[in-house]
């Protein structure tokens, strides 16, 4: 097994550590929660970065990587969900469709198929991943005791379901894309 592929199984086995850590009630433990997400968000880097400049991409990886970072980012929207940040509709849309898609590219490219990721679904990614860091940090100073009262604002406001909204539709949008372009692109 290549070390970007540990990595990736890395990144699946902390992502229920994170979930389960960041939603405790005690300080430190979700301090600890957060610095896995951070480990896991970084392992994602690297395997990627390691795997491109060494010329070790395996079938395993094509698979792994997506699926490990489906599950990371799918957590995240669990602990917002439980939290009662998220409404449960948005996260079943975002973690389905991430799983679906997932799943979808891995099976062609296992295949064969060379399927490149479309801007915009690159766009979803830099969304979704600053909509977390954003979250999880605010959530975070919010248990610290720092601008609770600001935080409470935003975390339960409408500007936070509209940007929730944004990430949600723009990753639907961004699949049913995906879906479309890859199976015309068989034709």
């Amino acid at each position: 097994m290549t070390l970007p592929n540990q990595l990736s199984v890395l990144r699946i086995l902390l992502s229920p550590l994170f979930l389960w850590f960041f939603l405790q009630e005690n300080n430190t433990l979700k301090l600890i929660g957060l610095i896995i997400y951070l480990i896991a968000s970084i392992t994602d880097w690297y395997d990627g970065w390691h795997a491109r400049k060494f010329q070790v991409i395996t079938k395993t990886g094509i698979f792994l990587d997506p699926l490990a970072d489906k599950i990371l980012t799918s957590c995240a929207f669990l602990s917002f969900y439980l939290l009662n940040i998220m409404p449960f509709w948005m996260m079943v849309i975002i973690v389905i469709r991430d799983i679906i898609i997932t799943f979808l590219r891995s099976y062609k490219e296992h295949k064969g198929a060379i399927l490149s990721t479309s801007y915009l679904a690159k766009v979803k990614t830099t969304v979704q991943m600053f909509y977390i860091f954003l979250i999880l940090i605010l959530i975070f100073l919010k248990t610290m005791g720092v601008m609770v009262e600001f935080i409470n604002w935003f975390l339960f406001s409408e500007l936070n379901f509209i940007i929730m909204l944004i990430v949600t539709l723009l990753t639907l949008f961004t699949g049913i894309q995906y879906f479309f372009e890859k199976n015309s692109n068989q034709n």
